[in-house]
């Protein structure tokens, strides 16, 4: 780039125009080279409780990560307040690539319809790098329930006056809205009851406190194969690779009811776009491996790396989505 040219009696605005130039030009070449030496110390990877999917999928990317980059990528898990207080440790970050997050759709799309006073903005506050996971989500019963397919169990819902009760992991998650979803399309009368994480969601099936849930296939694909649970649907479009044996929704005729509980990796605003980039090249590397497909799909998950614009577009879809499963619904965060 030329040099500008100063005239007679604008010599400041001359010399402060050069200094803006030599700061642009400077501070992109700093941000490249950022993204070139990216990372030279031990990252941080933030998510939720220990042992939910989220953090099945942090550890597993932390791992590979941690191999290709030859430092330590470590996972800090910050359960709480639906993963809000992870969410905002991460956004109020420096925007330098160490410290980075793994969440879906409870912090990323549903709470700021949920909450007045949300700590941060989940597009504002964050910078998408890719899509990491997605598992299947299914309509589980216990065996109790004498329905084997998604239009008697709308039967038998509709047959009883106070309805079915469904557990979910919290308010505002993936096991909540698409309950919500399904009680909005079809009319059956679901009773929602919120607990304190996936696991409890899950037991009170087996304690009967809940008669249904709407789980990811990796929380339920064991109980299901044990007969513990009866496994109804898969609320998607086509089956999924890990759990191939449970019709999907659509399959069954009831379409529009395709929901997914997914995670994906994000840093703070702001963060120079070569290292956003630079994350973004070794993460899906590691997701298209064979290794990858084949240890997420025996958790009962699978792969879908993505570019940042793509993912950041996919969010938008959800909050759409959601924002309106919400607002019909009524709901309120307590």
């Amino acid at each position: 780039m030329a040099a500008p040219k100063c005239i007679k009696g604008a010599r400041a605005r001359c010399v402060a125009a050069g200094f803006a130039i030599v700061a642009y030009l400077t501070s992109g070449a700093l941000a490249h080279a950022a993204g070139a030496i990216y990372p030279q110390r031990p990252v941080r990877l933030i998510t939720g409780s220990a042992g939910s999917t989220a953090d099945l999928t942090a550890r597993f990317i932390a791992q590979k990560l941690g191999e290709q980059w030859n430092t330590q990528v470590v996972v800090d898990n910050r359960p709480g307040a639906g993963g809000i207080i992870g969410g905002e440790i991460v956004a109020r970050s420096a925007p330098d690539g160490y410290t980075l997050y793994v969440s879906g759709i409870s912090t990323q799309v549903s709470a700021p319809f949920l909450f007045k006073n949300m700590p941060f903005d989940p597009v504002r506050d964050f910078a998408p790098i890719s899509l990491l996971t997605n598992s299947g989500l299914v309509l589980v019963v216990t065996p109790a329930v004498p329905a084997g397919n998604l239009k008697a169990f709308v039967a038998y819902v509709k047959a009883r006056l106070d309805g079915v009760h469904y557990s979910s992991a919290a308010v505002g998650t993936s096991s909540h809205l698409t309950g919500e979803m399904f009680a909005q399309a079809t009319g059956a009368k679901l009773v929602h009851v919120p607990y304190k994480g996936t696991g409890f969601s899950l037991n009170a099936l087996f304690t009967g406190e809940v008669q249904a849930a709407f789980l990811s296939t990796a929380t339920t694909g064991v109980q299901v194969k044990a007969g513990k649970l009866k496994a109804l649907a898969l609320l998607s479009e086509k089956r999924f690779a890990a759990t191939p044996e449970i019709p999907t929704s659509v399959e069954q005729g009831f379409a529009g009811l395709e929901s997914y509980v997914w995670f994906g990796l994000y840093a703070s605003s702001r963060t120079p776009r070569a290292v956003v980039m630079n994350i973004n090249r070794d993460v899906v590397a590691i997701l298209r491996t064979a290794e990858a497909r084949e240890a997420l799909l025996a958790q009962g998950a699978e792969a879908v790396p993505n570019s940042p614009e793509e993912f950041a577009a996919f969010q938008q879809r959800e909050i759409a989505k959601w924002g309106k499963v919400i607002r019909d619904a009524h709901i309120v965060a307590q």
